[in-house]
This record gives structure tokens, sequence and C-alpha cells, in this order.
């Protein structure tokens, strides 16, 4: 059984706010919202994605808030996604710095004729969050593709 930590009040507020980020991450993915995802990074950003997980060279790798509206808007393609954001945990946390980790199940839904499948992403975000005028923001995420699953759908 793990010991009860008391935490001040400021520090309970920094954790309830970066993970209230990281689920208006995956809720302005799944409702197409890409301004306001871009929102929540700083205007120079790093963000990088492992389509393998185990691949220590990244499928992509961007410097700046504006360069992640085409990664936003390939969303698009899909009928409907639907992220599950899953356990998140802070790893350090000081008055304006923060570095987290995060799982989430995306569910991707392709139409395509008749045809529907699902895609699964077993994904695992390393973030590095800066608190900016009071307010939260990712200063750096990396997107690890665990695995991938397809399935075809009656």
């Amino acid at each position: 059984m793990s010991k009860h930590v008391t935490i001040s009040p400021n520090e309970a507020a920094d954790r309830l706010a970066i993970r209230e980020l990281v689920e208006a991450y995956a809720h302005c993915a799944d409702r197409r919202d890409a301004k306001g995802q871009m929102a929540l990074f700083t205007a120079d950003t790093h963000f990088v994605v492992y389509m393998n997980a185990k691949d220590a060279k990244p499928s992509q790798e961007l410097h700046s808030r504006e360069a992640l509206a085409p990664v936003f808007a390939d969303l698009n393609r899909y009928q409907a996604t639907m992220h599950f954001v899953g356990q998140s945990t802070i790893l350090t946390l000081t008055a304006n710095r923060a570095t987290g980790e995060a799982y989430t199940l995306a569910h991707h839904l392709t139409i395509d004729g008749g045809k529907r499948s699902l895609m699964i992403a077993a994904l695992r975000y390393s973030d590095n969050f800066v608190k900016i005028d009071g307010s939260w923001l990712f200063a750096e995420r990396l997107l690890y593709v665990d695995w991938l699953e397809e399935r075809a759908l009656s």
C-alpha cells in the first residue's frame, strides 16, 4: 500500500490543470478542433512522433505551434476518432515546469463505401510542460506508438 503524501493546494491545482491539459488535447482531436489543439502548445513547441516506439529515429519532428496544423488536420481523413486517456503521471513538478507521461488508446473509424474499419493505436506520450501566465502548456510532446490493430467492422 502506498503512503499518503500531503500536497499543497497550489500543487494540487497544478496537477489538476496538467491533467486537464492532457484531456483537452484528446477532446480537441476528437472534435477536429485543430486551432484549439494547437493553442495547448507553446509557440516554440517541440513535437516528435515515433510511429514505432522501439525505433530511436523519429518518424516526424516539428519545432513550432504552426507546424502542428497539418498533423492535427490529418485526423480529418477518419469518419470519427475517440481517444481514451488512461493513466497520466506527473513525474516532476516545480512552480513553472513539469514532466509527465500519459497513455492513450486512440480509436480511428474509417468508412470506405459500405466498408467500415477501425484502427486502434496504443499511444504513450512523454511530456514537458511549462506554466506561462498562469496556464500550463505543452513545451514538448513525444508521441510513441506502441502498437496498432486494425479491425474490419460489420
